[in-house]
């Protein structure tokens, strides 16, 4: 059916910030004035000349001839700055590639900046060249850009309202764009809406005028209800990150478009029940409480990511439930971990905390009594996962014998011996180092029988989880003799902050250092991080992998190309796979590709298809018994 002149949809885009990330004069300038002797000068007054004039306090013709006059440039600047433009297109933009080129009839580039350069960039999208209004160069003899043409219509204020007027265009018009110039459109009645465009610069006299803002082009695309790259614009899934999560995690996933709100602190149940509604994402590390009473509240959440190694703070079974892949960093702070506890051995068995402790009260106490050497000592490693596996490489090499001790089967690495029971260790190492996870079962897992089963005379390390120790019982043990030297980096209370008082039985004891849950709290480690959590949640999202999750079966995706991608989560029951198939193939939409792993409690299906699909598919998808969860990608 042909559609109404009334009912099109016209996009009208501005260039620089927009269809671009950047403003093209800026990028002419460091081009041009690279060898200039006032380049730093003259590029930062070109940035300032450029924000006045978005602002709208300067005028139009006023701030580009100012630019001109600045930029020193030449017409052999143009296939450089062609070329860097190219690469720079916002990524939304380039996203929606196929949008332009299934609507070039109805996209126009109308830009303040000059057609020299913004026809080579946005033809590659399907833009018609004569959809493209803007700006003409000025060139001299040599080729030196010396003004522009001053009888184009865009060279003055108000020069994209004449322009659209020109063009007499019927239907739905929306400007699209980051500056003044864009909204005065608006503002003049030869738009029916204003988009402020905040993908690459957000400018708030621009903002507060828009219709509408618009983090990206598939939020514009959303909300005028127009199939996107996108099923749904990553600007609406909220992401919150408790704790101090490093910032580089942050950036990570604003800079991929997706809306994050950082909070310094751990939050409680109840602060957390309240917090969670409405974020499809939560970060944190390992102060805040995960509960099955927040998953039951978290009305819209996605995944869970850990920054951290573990995930005990979280309740794996409800989310899994729920349909909520958890993720975490299994490795990225490990060192960091087994330096502090190589750090503590060394200062335990020397008594450094207390010799340092007595300098600072000006007590001079030289002995030997009661330091050691580590080589030639034994350490026991409780749990050989990743830790306690590289502690044992590290400890050897330092001219440590090591023996460990773990659950589950563990290949020794080097010269370890592995100890069939935790009481032969015990009787055996000179250093005990705790490397379990916090796993219900584990609290109190270290009890007063287990100090009396040591060697006189030890050292003992907690860099694990607090529960797992009975603090009382380690207190009796110090001040007994039988441990001469503790290093605690975690406790069964912590605070949820910085600003929060602690306490612990532990505090004054003699050679005991206490340390506030800084086992992985290097900037190496936080910035490991900060980097692999994320990219797991982000591909997640972006593509369905679950690879690494720790609760859902691990599936990783070939790329998507040319198909639509499907999500189905459910209980693993059988006959459900039949009934997405059935579905399917009811609404004609052919399968391209399919994947499906189970564990005990769910199934997770994906699901490409070739063809378009609709609403109502989506709702029968949605209707099918035992299903979780549901969503579209593309």
């Amino acid at each position: 059916m042909k559609v109404e002149e009334e009912e099109k949809q016209y996009f009208v885009i501005d260039f620089d910030s927009t269809f671009t990330q950047v403003e093209a004069l800026d990028i002419l300038g460091e081009i041009s004035l690279s060898n200039h002797p006032e380049r730093n000068t003259r590029l930062q007054k070109i940035k300032d000349i450029t924000d006045l004039g978005m602002a709208g306090e300067m005028s139009l013709r006023e701030s580009l001839i100012a630019r001109i006059q600045l930029l020193n440039g030449n017409r052999a600047h143009l296939p450089e700055l062609i070329s860097r433009l190219s690469k720079l297109v916002s990524k939304s933009i380039e996203r929606n590639s196929v949008f332009f080129n299934e609507h070039p009839e109805n996209t126009f580039i109308i830009s303040n900046g000059f057609k020299e350069f913004i026809v080579p960039v946005v033809t590659k999208f399907g833009i018609k060249a004569d959809h493209v209004f803007a700006n003409d160069m000025v060139f001299d003899e040599a080729g030196n850009i010396i003004d522009l043409n001053r009888d184009n219509v865009l060279s003055i204020n108000g020069g994209k309202v004449k322009q659209i007027e020109a063009l007499k265009l019927k239907g739905q018009i929306n400007m699209i764009g980051d500056g003044y110039t864009d909204y005065e459109v608006r503002k003049a009645g030869m738009a029916n809406n204003f988009y402020a465009y905040t993908e690459n610069v957000e400018r708030e006299p621009v903002k507060k005028h828009a219709d509408h803002i618009a983090p990206s082009f598939d939020e514009i695309l959303y909300h005028k209800k127009m199939s996107g790259a996108l099923s749904y614009p990553k600007n609406r899934i909220k992401m919150l990150l408790l704790e101090s999560v490093h910032p580089n995690a942050l950036a990570k996933l604003k800079e991929e478009g997706f809306s994050v709100e950082s909070y310094p602190a751990g939050l409680d149940e109840d602060e957390l029940c309240e917090k969670i509604k409405g974020i499809h994402v939560l970060g944190l590390r390992s102060k805040t409480q995960v509960t099955a009473k927040v998953i039951k509240e978290a009305d819209k959440l996605m995944a869970i990511g850990a920054f951290c190694i573990g995930t005990n703070q979280i309740d794996i079974q409800s989310a899994l439930e729920a349909g909520i892949p958890v993720f975490n960093a299994p490795f990225s702070n490990t060192r960091s971990v087994v330096e502090l506890a190589i750090a503590e051995m060394i200062s335990l068995m020397r008594g450094i905390s207390d010799k340092n402790r007595d300098m600072h009260q000006g007590i001079w106490s030289k002995t030997a009594k009661n330091s050691y050497e580590i080589r030639g000592k034994k350490l026991g490693i409780i749990g050989y996962g990743s830790i306690g596996a590289q502690l044992s490489v590290l400890a050897e090499n330092l001219g440590m014998d090591v023996y460990y001790y773990d659950l589950v089967e563990k290949l020794a690495l080097g010269n370890a011996t592995k100890c069939n029971t935790i009481e032969e260790l015990l009787s055996i190492a000179d250093v005990v180092s705790l490397h379990i996870d916090g796993r219900p079962e584990n609290g109190n897992f270290f009890l007063r029988e287990h100090f009396q089963m040591m060697k006189d005379g030890v050292i003992f390390l907690n860099l694990a989880r607090g529960p797992v120790v009975d603090i009382l019982a380690l207190k009796e043990a110090i001040l007994g003799g039988k441990v001469i030297g503790a290093g605690i980096d975690v406790f069964p209370e912590e605070p949820k902050g910085n600003n929060d008082p602690f306490t612990s039985e532990l505090m004054g004891l003699p050679n005991t250092i206490l340390t506030p849950h800084i086992g992985g709290s290097t900037l190496e480690a936080q910035e490991n991080i900060a980097d692999f959590v994320p990219r797991k949640i982000m591909d997640y999202i972006n593509t369905g992998n679950t690879e690494n999750s720790v609760n859902f079966p691990n599936i990783t995706l070939p790329p998507l190309k040319d198909a639509h991608r499907l999500i189905h989560i459910h209980k693993n029951r059988p006959g459900v796979l039949a009934k997405i198939n059935n579905t399917l193939a009811e609404f004609e939409a052919n399968i391209v590709g399919q994947y499906l792993k189970t564990n005990e409690t769910i199934g997770y299906v994906i699901t490409d298809i070739n063809k378009q699909y609709g609403k109502e598919l989506s709702k029968a998808l949605k209707k099918i018994e035992h299903t979780i969860k549901f969503r579209m990608l593309y």
